[in-house]
């Protein structure tokens, strides 16, 4: 792990001047079915760029959640690193790996792989 954020330190101190900084505040809210099950909202602080035909991002911060039926919120830590390769004028691939912690039990992961393709 510390290899890779090694390396993602190195590509971010390599990119051009029109990456940066940025705040990102978002809402999530979780349901089954019909039923609300509850919510997490992120408090991130994130860095962005792009070098070539990639672009990517690292982001991370304080999470709240609130889960319902349950009285009060949670703190939590949670973040993303992303990235998408422009493969062509129509085609790009793209990737995001996402981590939150979860107090005393085991943290929770995710990933994402996708293409994405434009008329």
């Amino acid at each position: 792990m510390k290899k890779i954020a090694l390396a993602l330190a190195a590509t971010l101190a390599s990119t051009p001047a029109m990456a940066g900084p940025y705040a990102n505040v978002e809402v999530n809210n979780g349901y089954l079915g019909n039923d609300y099950q509850g919510r997490t909202v992120d408090l991130h602080v994130g860095y962005e760029g792009a070098k070539d035909n990639l672009a990517f991002y690292i982001q991370g911060g304080p999470a709240v959640t609130a889960i319902t039926d349950v009285d009060g919120t949670d703190n939590e830590l949670s973040g993303k690193v992303g990235a998408s390769y422009t493969v062509s004028e129509t085609a790009s691939v793209y990737g995001e790996f996402s981590g939150i912690s979860n107090g005393d039990e085991d943290n929770i992961y995710g990933t994402k792989l996708g293409a994405k393709f434009t008329f």
